[in-house]
């Protein structure tokens, strides 16, 4: 597939595939991405009641599991994308990559997509993983129907721009510690709690613009529609393209200004 793309990218793109594959412990973690959504959707394929036409999610209970399955994807991207960028500066690496691909433009257009396939790839699999499972232990349980290709539709688009989102972060910090920091203190401590000083403030709706929350949305297709911390999926997949693009364009910038 690879060679199917711009020429002058290819080189690039080659030496940056060699890396993440690499990356140290990069079959393991493929490994955890797979458990977790074999355990996740199994456990809540299993624990699932009858569907329910007039209950949450609209797609039935058993789908619940794909929830958590394609977080620790976009988790998995987001962390891969850190190593693939910030642990060339950590490794004393970028001089000399920089040396080989001398065209900084080039260079952060392979940066940031090679983790983007890496991500859409953990997505896929887990994807497969879901769906074999729902086919297997789902039956009557879960409603095959646009809503649940929806679902899937969602995990496979927030794990690509969550790849971005970490790939820029590293791009842009230049370090693995300062970069993983950010991406894991933002989702389990700053952003968590923005979503209580805006429920004690009630202004829920501009939760709705944070990447965690769109991310919920974009995956949770309409399983919270009373919720004011979650925008309508059609707007969550803006709001997360847009922090992926602004992180990643951040990160590509760096790059072309960095001093080496």
């Amino acid at each position: 597939m690879i060679d199917y793309l711009p020429t002058e990218l290819l080189p690039a793109l080659r030496s940056e595939l060699r890396k993440i594959l690499g990356v140290p412990g990069i079959g393991s973690a493929a490994a955890v991405v797979a458990g977790a959504a074999l355990i996740s959707t199994v456990a809540a394929a299993l624990t699932a009641g009858p569907l329910d036409p007039t209950g949450e999610p609209a797609t039935g209970a058993a789908s619940i599991g794909l929830y958590p399955a394609f977080a620790v994807a976009a988790l998995a991207a987001a962390v891969l994308g850190v190593f693939a960028t910030a642990g060339e500066y950590w490794n004393g690496g970028m001089p000399t990559t920089v040396l080989f691909t001398p065209n900084r433009d080039r260079l952060a257009a392979a940066k940031l997509a090679l983790p983007a396939a890496a991500g859409l790839a953990a997505a896929v699999v887990t994807a497969l993983i879901g769906v074999g499972v729902l086919v297997g232990l789902g039956r009557g349980k879960v409603e095959f129907g646009l809503s649940l290709v929806a679902v899937f539709g969602g995990g496979l688009f927030s794990a690509v721009c969550w790849a971005v989102i970490g790939a820029g972060l590293g791009l842009a910090l230049r370090s693995v510690a300062a970069a993983l920091a950010v991406l894991l203190g933002w989702l389990v401590l700053l952003e968590p709690l923005i979503w209580l000083v805006a429920r004690a403030a009630e202004v829920e709706g501009l939760v709705a613009l944070l990447p965690g929350s769109a991310t919920i949305s974009t995956v949770a297709v309409g399983a919270f529609p009373e919720s004011g911390f979650l925008a309508p999926t059609p707007a969550a997949y803006v709001v997360l393209l847009l922090w992926a693009a602004g992180l990643g364009g951040f990160g590509w910038w760096t790059l072309r200004e960095a001093e080496l």
